[in-house]
């Protein structure tokens, strides 16, 4: 199963390495520059993981970026592997001590590299999803982050981006309960300070709009003064347990 990993590294050699060693074990790659451009993207986009450059002993850059992200209720919870081609000790230490979750000295055998992140991502969940989920009509793959309604012609796709589909997620495997707008900010967004509460109203808007026309039309519920929730009329959910790979 790949991942979506982002990679914030300047060197454009060491760049196109680790992009062609982490798609050709099936993740997912993007690309960022600097700490606003990975927390606007976190907003968007289902990330698993990040591989940061680690310049050392010109490194105070990359520290002061990791200890930004360290400092963002969402982002803390985003595993990070630094990639550099310093092995000293201290280069290690100021890494680690900064919030990185492991170090790798680059360049290094893509085994090694993939068998990290399978060991990080075991030991660091992050909030995103795992199960895939049955919501009457509805399939939430979250491999594929896409939400499909079956129709007597067969398969359509329901446009819906990353975010939209956690939110959704989020509601089909807790239904019936009332969530609370400071609630689905916390545990879709990760509490973040950067978005507010209205955030949540826009994307409960645009899941409705996606929705409609399949059978889980209507019923996401607005409780005035209180938050949304998925409701108990006509909802057939199934949680299907992913398959434990080798």
């Amino acid at each position: 199963m790949g991942n979506e990993i982002l990679l914030m590294v300047q060197d454009q050699a060491q760049r196109d390495r680790l992009s062609f060693v982490l798609r050709d074990a099936g993740h997912r790659v993007q690309y960022a520059d600097g700490v606003e451009q990975v927390q606007a993207m976190v907003y968007k986009s289902c990330l698993h993981m990040m591989l940061m450059e680690w310049d050392w002993p010109q490194s105070q850059q990359a520290i002061d970026q990791l200890l930004a992200l360290r400092s963002d209720a969402h982002l803390r919870r985003l595993p990070v592997i630094v990639v550099s081609r310093h092995s000293s000790i201290p280069a290690k230490i100021s890494a680690l001590n900064a919030g990185a979750d492991d170090y790798v000295v680059d360049p290094c055998d893509p085994a090694e590299l993939h068998a990290r992140i399978r060991s990080i991502l075991r030991r660091c969940p992050t909030q995103h999803v795992d199960n895939s989920v049955r919501l009457n009509d509805l399939r939430l793959d979250p491999l594929t982050l896409r939400v499909t309604a079956e129709t007597p012609s067969g398969q359509r796709p329901i446009p819906v981006s990353p975010l939209e589909f956690r939110l959704l997620h989020f509601l089909a495997t807790h239904p019936q309960h009332l969530h609370s707008r400071a609630k689905l900010l916390d545990r879709v967004w990760g509490g973040s300070a950067y978005v507010g509460e209205r955030t949540v109203d826009v994307h409960i808007r645009k899941l409705r709009v996606a929705l409609a026309g399949t059978a889980c039309d209507g019923l996401i519920q607005t409780v005035r003064g209180e938050g949304y929730r998925l409701a108990r009329r006509s909802v057939a959910i199934q949680v299907e347990q992913p398959a434990k790979s080798c």
